[in-house]
Formats: C-alpha cells, sequence, structure tokens
C-alpha cells in the first residue's frame, strides 16, 4: 500500500496556492542570482528551513545552482524537532505531496542505507509532522520537476555529544558508501542536503558571531570542531546532528572544504534585531 505523507506545513510555511508559491520561490531564487557562480563539483549543502519569508532567499542561493541538468536524486537529512520516534529515521517508501505535485521516497537507496548501517530504522513517526525536508521539496520541483527521487533522513540532535558525534560519523560514512555503490551499479548521482536553521532568538550581533564561528568549522569540514564549538558556545542549531553527517559524508566522497553560500538573519527581514534566527546556505 503507497503511504501518503501530505504537506503539513503549506500555508505556514509556504504559500499553499502552487502559483503563488512558484512566485514565491521565483522571488527567492532571483535575489540570489547576482552572485558569482560557483566553479567545481560539490557533494552537499547546508541549507535553512524557515518559512520561506525569512530563509527561503538564503535556500535560494543553494537552488539556484540547481539545474535542469543537475541529479535528480538526494539524501536530506533534517533534524527531529519533536524527538519523537527512532534516532536515526528514513522513511523507505511513499509519496510526499507538497502543492507542486508528489516527490517520491526513493525505496532501493533507503534499502541499501538500511542494510549498510545499524543505527538507521524505517520509522514513519519522526517524518509526520516534520517540516525540515517538507520545505526542500517546492524548491527541488521548481527547478526539476517532481521525478526526481529521495531519500528522507531525521536524526535526533539534543546534545553536541560524543556519542551523537560517533553515530553521525557511521551514518556519514554509510551515506557516502551507499551514494559510491549506486554510482558504480547505477551511474546515478546523488546530492545530500542538511536542512537546517542556526542561532535561534538570541540579539543579532550574537548570533552572527555565534553562527559564523560554527560556519567557520563548516567550511574546514571538520566535524568534531563543528562538535565542539557548538557544546562550547550552547549553540541552538537546530540541525547539528545533519550537518555533521554531511560534512562526513562529503569527505568520504572527496570533498575537501565548504563554502559559504550566503548568511543572513531574520533582522534582515523583519528589522527586529532584538531576537533573531540565523540562515546559512552552504557548500560542502
Amino acid at each position: 500500500m503507497l503511504i501518503v505523507r501530505p504537506p503539513v506545513v503549506a500555508g505556514q510555511f509556504y504559500d499553499i496556492d502552487p502559483t503563488r508559491l512558484r512566485k514565491q520561490i521565483e522571488s527567492a531564487i532571483e535575489k540570489a542570482e547576482g552572485r558569482k557562480k560557483i566553479k567545481g563539483k560539490f557533494n552537499a549543502a547546508v541549507v535553512p528551513h524557515a518559512g520561506y519569508m525569512y530563509s527561503g532567499w538564503v535556500a535560494a542561493y543553494f537552488y539556484s545552482m540547481i539545474e535542469p541538468h543537475s541529479p535528480k536524486n538526494y539524501i536530506i537529512l533534517g533534524p527531529n524537532h519533536s524527538l519523537a520516534g527512532s534516532e536515526y529515521a528514513i522513511m523507505k517508501r511513499g509519496l510526499w505531496k507538497t502543492p507542486l505535485g508528489g516527490v517520491t521516497v526513493d525505496e532501493k537507496m533507503a534499502d541499501s542505507l538500511l542494510r549498510r548501517c545499524e543505527l538507521f530504522e524505517h520509522d514513519v513517526i519522526p517524518h509526520q509532522y516534520e517540516h525540515s525536508i517538507e520545505v526542500q521539496l517546492p524548491f527541488l520541483q521548481y527547478k526539476i520537476g517532481s521525478d526526481f527521487k529521495f531519500v528522507p533522513i531525521s536524526i535526533k540532535s539534543e546534545t553536541a555529544d560524543d556519542t551523537l558525534l560517533d553515530g553521525c560519523r557511521i551514518v556519514g560514512k554509510a551515506i557516502a558508501d551507499a551514494i559510491k555503490s549506486s554510482k558504480k551499479s547505477s551511474k546515478e548521482d546523488w546530492l545530500i542536503i542538511a536542512s537546517s536553521d542556526f542561532s535561534h532568538y538570541i540579539p543579532e550581533k550574537l548570533a552572527e558571531e555565534v553562527d559564523n564561528y560554527l560556519i567557520k568549522s563548516i567550511l574546514k569540514l571538520n566535524e568534531k570542531s563543528f562538535f565542539d564549538r557548538v557544546a562550547e558556545r550552547n549553540a541552538s542549531v537546530c540541525g547539528f546532528g545533519a550537518i555533521a553527517a554531511a560534512i562526513v559524508a562529503a569527505k568520504e566522497l572527496g570533498g575537501k572544504s565548504g563554502k559559504l553560500l550566503k548568511y543572513a538573519t531574520s533582522a534582515d527581514v523583519s528589522g527586529d534585531t532584538s531576537a533573531v534566527v540565523g540562515y546559512a546556505a552552504v557548500l560542502l
């Protein structure tokens, strides 16, 4: 039986009307297209997941790079905000719907990941109401249509400790191994998206200081330094587990460094600098 996962934040985080949603995404991408073109191959990216009004234009710095000839397969890692269900949860089959249509989970890749890593569990519960992965799909649909496939992975990120870091390293290596195997057997290219926002509800100057301190470790592809800095500053970056796993996978796939495409805060839209959320688009 086909599992259909309906959109749960349409009309809240992004427009529920397909025509208006396309215009919303188009406007965000237009703001990002004036940047310098990035040369070279990348394996992964960190992308924000707040409401499109606030972070969509930052996410567009990454999505403006996606073209019709880009890979049609994506592994999307996101935090588990509700903390329900498994620690490393894969939804291995189903159709995720958005106002722009439905996108199919790639069961073959999901099974490959589940075989390679005992930490992974097939668990629908963490994905039922989680927005961090859902909000990435309309951008991809706008850029390449709805015929791409993806695998959603939810990671609980409560404490940036050694136990979680070890788990993220195991998960990241399993993802890279599965991607290499898929490339070898099926000639399929996969991109990894780590969905995360940065500092939450602190003054803008402090958020910029903390977030840029964290981003420096991400650009060096140093997951240990990144975790240490999250713990040191008690940083409220919600998807630090997803980011760490993506860093490890990117290195396993040959990545040497990262590139910051854009950093901003909610104050750039709201004008309120007293309590902001930080957003970054980073290539790995």
